[in-house]
């Protein structure tokens, strides 16, 4: 069987498109290129829960791996409750 590098392979699942946004760009911006797959149903009020797949082709799976394994190593060192994100706007 012959291996396509092109082909698109799952990178991760996660929750939410706010999230696949972040993995996404931070691939991007290390010059690989990714896609978010779900969207549209994850947002879904159903039995079974939604989720999105971020995408990347086969050949940049290792170091996307790598690169989501970094970045997941340079937030857990943050303190979420410890960050000002400001007031809340008025309506």
């Amino acid at each position: 069987m012959t291996i396509d590098h092109h082909n698109p392979e799952v990178l991760t699942t996660v929750a939410d498109d706010v999230e696949a946004a972040v993995i996404t760009a931070a691939l991007s911006a290390r010059g690989i290129k990714a896609t978010a797959t779900g969207g549209f149903t994850a947002g879904f009020r159903t039995e079974v829960p939604g989720h999105i797949d971020v995408i990347v082709r086969h050949e940049d799976l290792a170091r996307a791996k790598q690169v989501l394994s970094e970045i997941e190593q340079e937030q857990s060192h943050v303190d979420w409750s410890k960050v000002d994100v400001g007031d809340p706007e008025d309506n």
